[in-house]
């Protein structure tokens, strides 16, 4: 399939009768599930323009800041893969050229497609790893299958994150509504416990983490372990204003975590300047974006772990789903059978 520009970037689609799809050339990003019916995509596309991660320097590019997360944050897109860090990188780490949530974000890919199915391979210099994801396609479902080489002799822990990060006008607070099978739950920077779905709040509430309510005054990031009784983990995302249906499925045992994260205007520096609303449904081999060395001190919570295992020159492969819909309401579950 030839290349296309998607929102200033290098790109291939794939489509059929309901739906298209949109990946970019650099960082792999599957920026686009377009549900043609509506004209609506879920994924959040970000409000300042995107560049080529292959093109930044933070003094060519002063709009986008200059720290650690500047060069992903210049071409993010949708659904973003964090490999094999899920979090921010140390100093030296970054000293040496390493961005936020590792380089599978930014590298550039080589994307082969077919009119309903699209296979994107990388290789990660730094991190002695190459990546596979194929997307196949039907009727309204799509289909991911990835696999991950350890290049190296040496068995390494990764950090392995399903970034999907949804945006307006599918998103909108106070109105889009969430459902996933959680279990117990953490905030990032919080001592106490709790129980999906209702986060405590400071003034002795709580808040229902099944509607996108979040305060331009809050943000910050939850972990939720996905039900470990049942072999399928998923979340679903309901617009009611365009009554669209999104919903991942995957093995729990693959990605037991379920993190969100939310911005409602809060950050104000470059280049988030206060405009930006998104929340990221983010399943995951770890229950935190943190360093790498945070990740292996972690070793995992309620006797999860937190992060896994690629032997030395071994391949590893995931397989999962999502499909985006019509629906007039969001069920409590996942028809297995029929998604």
């Amino acid at each position: 399939m030839p290349e296309i520009q998607f929102h200033n970037r290098r790109a291939v689609q794939i489509e059929n009768g309901q739906l298209r799809l949109t990946v970019t050339v650099e960082g792999g990003h599957l920026a686009e599930i377009l549900h043609k019916r509506s004209g609506v995509s879920p994924l959040w596309i970000p409000p300042w323009p995107s560049i080529e991660p292959s093109t930044y320097s933070a003094a060519a590019h002063p709009d986008y800041g200059d720290y650690n997360e500047s060069k992903l944050l210049c071409g993010i897109m949708g659904h973003n893969l964090c490999l094999d860090l899920f979090g921010t990188p140390s100093d030296e780490e970054y000293a040496a050229g390493i961005s936020v949530h590792g380089e599978a974000n930014v590298v550039p890919y080589e994307i082969s497609a077919q009119s309903d199915s699209l296979t994107a391979k990388c290789v990660l210099p730094e991190s002695r790893l190459s990546f596979e994801r194929t997307l196949q396609l039907d009727e309204d479902t799509i289909t991911f299958e990835e696999t991950v080489e350890n290049l190296s002799a040496y068995d390494r822990p990764v950090a392995w994150t399903q970034h999907v990060t949804l945006g307006p006008p599918f998103l909108e607070r106070g109105k889009t509504q969430f459902r996933a099978p959680g279990t117990k739950s953490r905030e990032l920077n919080g001592a106490a416990d709790f129980d999906w779905p209702l986060r405590p709040l400071r003034d002795g509430g709580h808040e229902d983490l099944q509607i996108y309510t979040s305060a331009e005054s809050s943000g910050g990031f939850t972990t939720h372990l996905m039900d470990p009784y049942r072999d399928d983990a998923f979340f679903l995302a309901y617009s009611p204003s365009s009554q669209t249906l999104l919903g991942y499925v995957w093995k729990q045992s693959d990605f037991p975590w379920l993190g969100i994260w939310e911005e409602n205007h809060f950050r104000r520096n470059a280049p988030w300047n206060g405009r930006t609303l998104t929340r990221g449904m983010e399943f995951s081999a770890s229950p935190f974006p943190e360093s790498r060395r945070a990740m292996i001190d972690r070793r995992g919570m309620y006797g999860v772990p937190g992060y896994r295992w690629i032997p030395g020159k071994s391949r590893v492969s995931v397989r999962y789903r999502a499909f985006l819909k019509e629906a007039q309401s969001i069920p409590d579950a996942v028809d297995l059978q029929h998604t």
